[in-house]
């Protein structure tokens, strides 16, 4: 028997966070929600403990990665999905995607990829998928990940790595007419630029790790 946990790591996403976890209850595959509030200064949480979701709050941010191990440690599930939070256009569709494959078939993680949304986040993501947040992967994978709780924006790095490196079956789902908001639409262009150069730096260093 599997049980499905979804870990959703949040920072000032009260636009998005209700919409997203209304979503992933339509689907009876999954067993619990977490949303961890990483710091947020806004309703993320508010809105989540609203939901009646189990809610994780950080007073400051610590990073996706800690956010993700935190939600993990918290967690029941042998599978878990990894969902951002400032997605728009999810559908209980895509969330199944994501699941199926590792539930039905022999792979061991899913991750999506945006396609059909907005041409600056569906090119994104051609050019670089593994930088995909929505993912899906078996509970026993993500005890051996090295690093993944100081990874910040370098998480789905050492996630693709970790993959890369131990030959795991991976199957990729198309997520048509599914976008999220840019950093800069969130927190206006320059502290987007700011926090965008941030994340970049954040992934460089765990490109070039060993």
């Amino acid at each position: 028997m599997y049980h499905i946990t979804t870990i959703i790591p949040a920072l000032n996403e009260e636009k998005t966070i209700k919409n997203i976890i209304e979503t992933i209850k339509q689907v009876d595959l999954i067993e619990d929600i977490i949303v961890v509030s990483d710091g947020s200064q806004d309703k993320t949480a508010f809105i989540a403990k609203e939901s009646n979701v189990e809610v994780l709050e950080f007073s400051i941010n610590r990073g996706k990665g800690s956010a993700v191990r935190s939600g993990f440690e918290k967690s029941k599930g042998n599978i878990i999905l990894f969902l951002d939070a400032d997605l728009v256009g999810l559908t209980s569709k895509h969330v199944t995607d994501l699941i199926l494959p590792i539930v039905f078939e022999d792979y061991e993680m899913s991750i999506g990829i945006f396609t059909k949304g907005r041409f600056k986040t569906d090119l994104a993501q051609k050019i670089t998928p593994f930088l995909s947040g929505q993912r899906a992967i078996k509970r026993e994978l993500i005890d051996k990940i090295p690093n993944i709780d100081i990874s910040k924006y370098g998480l789905e790095i050492a996630i693709t790595k970790f993959v890369q490196r131990n030959n795991i079956r991976v199957k990729e789902i198309p997520m048509k007419n599914l976008t999220h908001l840019m950093k800069e639409e969130k927190m206006g262009i320059l502290n987007g630029l700011k926090e965008r150069f941030k994340m970049y730096l954040d992934i460089s260093k765990f490109i070039i790790k060993d």
